[in-house]
Order: C-alpha cells, then structure tokens, then sequence
C-alpha cells in the first residue's frame, strides 16, 4: 500500500487535486471548501490512496493558493489569507511581488512540511492536549487573539477599538444560531441570513481599492493624459537570500499553527493572525509592519499551512475534524471504509503512512507549479491599473454570488465596500474591522457554549489554568499597548 502512495495513479491525482486547489483558493469567494466538494464525487470510484491523496492535495493547495490574490490584489483568496495581505500587497506596490510570493509559498511549504513532522513523531501526544480544549480554553484563546486589535490599530488606539467594535456587530447580524432570534435585521428577511465572512472580507478589500484605483487613474489622466502605471516595476525574483533572516521565525509561526489547528473550532484566520502578532511584536522592526514586511507574509503563511496538520491530527486520531476541510476529508475516508479512531493505527496503519507520503508529495508539486507560476502571476501587474479594476470587480460580484449563490450577497459587498471606503476616509483601519469579523462568530458561540455547560455560571472561565492563563496575558498585552500608545502620544505632543 506505501508504494500506492508513490505510484503513477496517485503521483498524478495528487498534482490534479494540487492544482484545483490553488485554482480555488487564488480566486476570491472560491474556497477551497468548496473545491473538497467539489471534487469529493469524482474519488468515488478511486481507490483509497489515490482518492485521499487529492482530497489531500486539493486542501494543502487551496491554503497556499489563498496568498496569490492577497498580494497581487489586496484581497485574500481565502480567510486564512487575511493576515498576508497587510504586508504582502504593499511589497506588490513597492515592485516586489514575486518576493513576496516566493516568501509565501516557501513558507506555506514548510508550515506544512512542519506539521506533518509534528503529525508523524508527536500525533497521539498533541492529541491527548488537544481533546482536553473545551469552550472555556477556546473562548480565551480566540480572545487573546483579539487583543491584536490593539496592535492592528496603528497610531490611533481609540480608532482601531472602533474598527473592532464594528467588525464584531456585523458579524451578529442575522438569525442566532442558538435561540433562532434575528439580530439587526431590521425586519429584512435577507438579512436574516446574516453577513458572510467571506463576502465581508471581499468587500473591504477590493471595493476601497478599486475606488482609490478609480480615482487616482482619474486625477493621473487629468495631469498626464493616460493611465498610471502600477507604482514599481514588476520584476520576477526569489527571496533566497532575503529568508535568511526568517527560518526561526518560520519555525515559531508553524508550531502556533500546528497547536492551533489541532484544537478543533479553530483554524485558519486564528492561526494567521495569532502568528502575525507574534512576529510584529518580536520583531526588532515592528513600526514596518503593514507596510511591506517580509515577515508579515513569512509568519501568517507559515502558520495557516501548519494548520493543516495540525487539523488532521484528531481528525485522524479521534475522528475529529478540525474545521470544514477536514470533515470533508473525514467523509473521504468513511466513503472507502476507513473508520478514523484509534483502531484505524491498528488495522489500516499502512494506509496511514501512505497518507504521509501522499502529504510530503502535495507539497512538492506545489512549491514547484508555485515556484514555476511566480512569473506568470506577476504578469498580471502589467495590466493598467483601471482595467485591473474592473476586473476585480467582476471577479467579486461572481465570486460573492458563488458562496451561497445568493444575489442579495452581491448588493452587501457594495454596500460594505463603499462602508469600508468611508472608513478609510476616515483614517479608521479596516484590519481590526477583519479580525473582528474572523473571530466575532468563534468567539460568541465558545462563550455561549461554556455558560451553558455551567449553567449560566462565569466560575467554569476560572476553572481552567490555562484558560486563566490566557486571560492574564490578554490583560498583559491591553495594558502594554495601552501604556505605549500613551508614551507615544505624549512624545508626539512634546
């Protein structure tokens, strides 16, 4: 059965699902998800090595595909790749695209390579830590990764608790999924089934941009007579030499992203931004971040990857999932018979080694069709700013429409797009307005759950060390920013 896992059958269906998965995930409303769906049908009649190795594939790729857009055009190809954007889109600007989406997928790799080691050697230990995470530990690890705000706030504090504070109350908009209760419908019944997070994420990136695009094309016309060209030359390089710096930062970021993807009702988002926020405060440059820190592109893609192994760990071991992704995968294996548990070490553990391989090979395809794209991606500069524009407006009024083929979602990316353009305006950041959006949903339904285990009692937040824990070094990093923010404004004021 291991030599399925390198057979001609299984080497091509990996490349295949590879390949669907950067399709997917580089487009944005096209998540990998829904590629998983997608492709699950067409592993029926497979043999179970080749089925699971694209579904495999189809996921590793959809993760690392979700960059190319975030850098190209400002707007993430995925939730995972919110965190990539702020970085990696002002290195496009500055001409430096195809570093930054060398760094991407040479991180994205090794996250991923990372935490499959991590899934080979440590599986049953990181396990048995994960299985004791309940509502209680979740709530105050989503919550510590909410005090990024403060961080994610640039000059103004009050602005970005602001920013925030809005990306929480949209995130409420729509039915409780607990009492069945609408919340800020205002009698609308499309509004009842709330604002997507993707569709919200779509529209504060590429609608601002698109109008700011719109209107400096204008301004440049009025001056010179043409269109501007897109600020820097577009140059096609690799980052070898500059990621010298980021290895340990690498291995950091992949460890988060494989301890928070083994903790089932994370993901993604919280892995990326958890490992952001680590790299800019241990940076010994944090004021470059958000202004085109190759770290700020190294250490969210290395952790949203990680997360993959991370999420297969009590997938595989428990039976599990970790998030959408996998419980599509688990559904893969319970097609071919395969009965994710314990058990399944014990009597299919050559099918499992093969799911290792067929893992270190997704990876290999895609550093190379990555590596090999870089060129031709970047080509996508060239075009002039304006029709660029149009273009991506396009590509969000179909790609909104496609995640619940729902025309009423089109009208909300107008809508809060041309909300997150009055924001900028307003020298309000929209990434606290993001992170509250991401973590908004986990963070409710986690408290939510815990009080109802404890009936209606707060004691079960201070029943668990670690969760305590968490919460003195939320309290930690708050007063911090707090008292730095303060210092900050005092010497602007002298």
């Amino acid at each position: 059965m291991i030599g399925d896992a390198l057979g001609l059958t299984t080497i091509a269906a990996t490349a295949a699902g590879s390949i669907v998965g950067l399709f997917f995930g580089a487009i944005p409303g096209l998540t990998f998800s829904m590629a998983l769906a997608l492709v699950m049908p067409f592993t029926f009649g497979m043999e179970p090595v080749p089925a699971l190795a694209m579904l495999l594939a189809v996921y590793s790729g959809g993760m690392t595909g979700g960059a190319v857009s975030a850098v190209l055009l400002g707007i993430p190809g995925t939730p995972s790749a919110v965190a990539t954007v702020f970085d990696g889109h002002q290195m496009a600007r500055k001409g430096e695209a195809s570093v930054a989406l060398g760094a991407a997928v040479i991180a994205s790799a090794f996250g991923g390579l990372f935490s499959l080691a991590v899934m080979v050697l440590l599986l049953e230990q990181v396990a048995a830590v994960a299985i004791r995470f309940g509502p209680t530990e979740i709530f105050a690890l989503v919550l510590f990764g909410l005090s990024t705000i403060c961080g994610l706030a640039e000059r103004s504090l009050l602005r970005g608790l602001i920013a925030g504070v809005l990306g929480l109350m949209m995130m409420t908009i729509g039915l409780d999924e607990i009492d069945g209760v609408g919340r800020l419908t205002f009698g609308t019944v499309q509004l009842q089934q709330g604002v997507n997070m993707l569709v919200a994420m779509i529209a504060l990136f590429a609608i601002p941009q698109v109008i700011t695009t719109f209107i400096e094309t204008r301004a440049d016309e009025n001056v010179r007579g043409s269109a501007a060209p897109w600020p820097g030359d577009v140059r096609a390089e690799f980052p070898w030499r500059r990621l010298r710096g980021y290895w340990w930062l690498m291995v950091r970021s992949s460890g988060i992203g494989t301890i928070v993807g083994a903790i089932p009702g994370t993901g993604g988002p919280i892995a990326a931004f958890l490992a952001y926020d680590h790299a800019r405060r241990f940076s010994r440059r944090p004021e470059e971040y958000g202004k085109g820190e190759l770290g700020g592109v190294v250490a969210p893609e290395s952790a949203n990857n990680a997360v993959m192994g991370g999420a297969l760990i009590p997938m595989l071991s428990l039976g599990i999932p970790g998030d959408p992704a996998t419980a599509v995968i688990l559904g893969g294996l319970l097609v071919h018979g395969l009965q994710p548990g314990p058990l399944l070490f014990d009597s299919n553990l050559d099918i499992i080694y093969a799911l290792y391989i067929t893992i270190l090979v997704s990876w290999v395809v895609i550093l190379l069709v990555q590596l090999w794209g870089i060129r031709v991606f970047v080509r996508v500069l060239r075009v002039p700013p304006h029709l660029l524009g149009v273009c991506i407006l396009v590509l969000c009024a179909i790609g909104s429409y496609a995640i619940r083929n729902s025309v009423f979602d089109v009208y909300v990316v107008a809508v809060i797009g041309l909300f997150g353009y009055a924001l900028q305006r307003m020298r309000i950041p929209l990434a606290p307005v993001v992170l509250g959006l991401v973590l908004g949903p986990t963070l409710e339904q986690q408290y939510r759950t815990a009080l109802i285990l404890s009936e209606g009692s707060h004691r079960i937040f201070l029943e668990s060390p670690f969760a305590v824990a968490l919460f003195a070094l939320t309290g930690a990093v708050i007063g911090w920013q707090i008292w730095s923010s303060l210092r900050t404004g005092r010497r602007e004021g002298t």
